[in-house]
């Protein structure tokens, strides 16, 4: 069973940073795709960032810019890096990983392919 848990959410001001880490039960190798969804008052789930088999990546228009998603895989752990956090970016971050055979996701990628969720971290960014 493969378990993904964030860590890293809490509460900034606005234009500050955060760094959420989803740490994964077992060793992902790069043919396994990850990615960073939110839930946040406006929108039922949207996808953040991700990142695919080859390392390429893809985000939001509207974290363009300001979030950097990247992994270690000695330590399988997932990140992403929040910067000049707006109060609009306020909602529950969940880290998600597809199985072995997906190569490339993008953030308008369906929820479907992802066959694994961590239970969500918390960020509050405050004007």
């Amino acid at each position: 069973q493969v378990q993904l848990v964030e860590s890293g959410g809490g509460s900034a001001q606005s234009g500050g940073s955060l760094r959420l880490s989803c740490k994964v039960s077992r060793r992902f190798g790069s043919s396994n795709c990850m990615g960073w969804f939110r839930r946040t008052p406006e929108k039922e789930r949207e996808g953040v960032a991700t990142i695919s088999w080859d390392d390429s990546t893809d985000y939001a228009d509207s974290v363009k810019g300001r979030f950097i998603i990247s992994r270690d895989h000695t330590k399988n752990t997932l990140y992403l890096d929040m910067n000049n956090l707006e109060p609009q970016d306020t909602g529950i971050y969940y880290c998600a990983a597809t199985d072995t055979g997906v190569k490339k996701v993008v953030v308008t990628s369906s929820p479907s392919l992802f066959a694994y969720w961590g239970k969500g971290a918390l960020v509050i960014v405050s004007s």
